[in-house]
């Protein structure tokens, strides 16, 4: 695999837990320790660890050591990828809602 590339099951596979979805969500916010996320989500260290490393290992967030704490942030690229992979559907999906307009105004006008 090249630089940069990520696997689609391993991006979808860490996406599809709830919980990693939560630890993404509290990433937006800005860059979180281990500690901060487990206070805020409720969870044990050892969960959030876990779940870290599947979301590190498939390119979703990286980590800098700060003091004796490593700090987490939200990696765009993956993001960039699963975005370019799904345009094609979000095509499809407003032609579809395009045409649903459409009728429901020729419905109207008569």
């Amino acid at each position: 695999m090249l630089e940069g590339e990520y696997e689609w099951v391993d991006a979808f596979t860490a996406l599809a837990e709830p919980t990693r979805r939560r630890i993404l969500d509290r990433l937006r916010l800005g860059e979180q320790t281990v500690g901060d996320l487990v206070d805020t989500l409720d969870i044990s260290q050892p969960a959030a660890s876990k779940h870290l490393k599947v979301l590190r290992e498939a390119g979703f967030v990286s980590a800098r050591v700060a003091a004796q704490h490593r700090v987490y942030r939200i990696e765009a690229g993956p993001f960039t990828e699963l975005d370019r992979w799904l345009e094609p559907y979000r095509l499809l999906w407003n032609r579809h809602l395009d045409k649903l307009e459409q009728h429901l105004d020729d419905m109207e006008d008569r």
